[in-house]
């Protein structure tokens, strides 16, 4: 296995897992879409973390707070704190832990708006 070491690869790899979580979708498995949309969403930050800070966090929680840290000093680092927020909490809490995803039209959408969530943080990451 090889591990994944640049942002433009953490980026492709989101990228890959947004277009399952949209055949998963496609297919009817609304829960396993979510858990991959927000999965694509967590990496997006990963990559744009390691393209920023030089290093990926550990953990989730320091994900969250190093987004929150590019947050104090842009808007659009904001917006994507606030974006990844609804994503862990609608899609990966709400509906893939506790299965529940309705209503389904909402969940749907957010699943499909993680492509421009890793398209603004992929903006973000570019000098």
């Amino acid at each position: 296995m090889t591990l994944i070491q640049t942002p433009q690869e953490i980026f492709a790899d989101a990228r890959a897992v947004h277009a399952s979580a949209l055949e998963q979708l496609a297919a009817g498995d609304v829960r396993d879409a979510a858990e991959k949309a927000w999965c694509a969403t967590k990496r997006a930050t990963e990559a744009l973390l390691l393209a920023l800070n030089g290093e990926i966090p550990p953990t989730t929680v320091r994900v969250s707070s190093g987004l929150r840290a590019l947050g104090r000093q842009s808007e659009a680092a904001r917006s994507l704190q606030r974006r990844l927020g609804e994503t862990a909490r609608y899609l990966h809490h709400d509906c893939f832990y506790n299965n529940h995803c309705e209503p389904v039209d909402d969940t749907a959408r957010l699943i499909r708006e993680a492509a421009r969530y890793i398209e603004d943080a992929e903006a973000l990451a570019s000098p």
